[in-house]
């Protein structure tokens, strides 16, 4: 099956110091004939922006699947900068590109994001005035630095009212001890884990050689059921 090609535009964000612009890009599904379908928004992760080959192969996968997608940058990344900027800049970004989603199509929204991004739409949604998606999926959430579990970042969770999915590789140092995301997971108000046995951060799995863009692809039957049951109106 054709993948349409993405259209590339810029979304405006409204920071403290001015307006800025972040890249962004914008697919549709391959049959689709009406602009009715939900849309997943993209996010990268600090290292790496929005056409890393892993959030390629996902975004063209969850196309085939049905389903419109948009990537973006952080503005940090646009700048050049390679550490990301202060979190509200982040959250400011989330709430900017999710508009711009709802002006392309009349569907469902919804967030998600790898790693850093996908924590700073939990935060974003966990702050007033919320996030305006149907649901979130994060990517390898970042429950602490490898090696801290002392330094969780869930203190926020319970306050997301929209359902979440957290896809975890069990071999991700970033939630070690497994039991202690279980934990956090119990704490939110509507929010299940998807793990990926023997995955690591990045859903590498050791033994099996794939190239980033086809262990991205596997992973959109996964966010996609998530957006199919929320659009039934079913649990996550």
């Amino acid at each position: 099956m054709t993948v349409a090609a993405e259209e590339r535009f810029r979304v405006p964000v409204p920071l403290p110091a001015g307006s800025v612009e972040v890249s962004a890009a914008y697919g549709v599904p391959p049959a689709e004939s009406s602009d009715g379908a939900p849309t997943v928004v993209i996010a990268h992760g600090a290292g790496a922006g929005m056409d890393h080959p892993f959030l390629l192969g996902l975004a063209a996968e969850l196309r085939v699947a049905g389903l419109r997608t948009l990537r973006f940058t952080f503005p940090y990344l646009e700048a050049g900068r390679r550490m990301p900027g202060p979190a509200a800049h982040a959250m400011l970004t989330w709430r900017a590109v999710v508009a711009a989603a709802r002006q392309r199509g009349s569907g469902s929204v919804y967030a998600c994001g790898k790693s850093y991004g996908g924590r700073m739409a939990s935060m974003a949604a966990a702050e007033e005035p919320g996030l305006d998606v149907e649901g979130l999926v994060y990517l390898g959430y970042p429950l602490h630095p490898p090696g801290r579990p002392d330094k969780p970042r869930v203190e926020h969770l319970p306050a997301v009212r929209q359902h979440q999915l957290f896809v975890e590789g069990t071999n991700d140092p970033f939630v070690q001890p497994l039991a202690q995301l279980e934990e956090a997971v119990a704490s939110c108000r509507h929010a299940t884990i998807a793990w990926v046995e023997g995955g690591g951060h990045s859903f590498e799995v050791k033994g099996l050689k794939r190239p980033p863009a086809a262990v991205g692809a596997a992973l959109a039957p996964v966010v996609s059921e998530f957006v199919s049951k929320r659009e039934a109106g079913a649990g996550a």
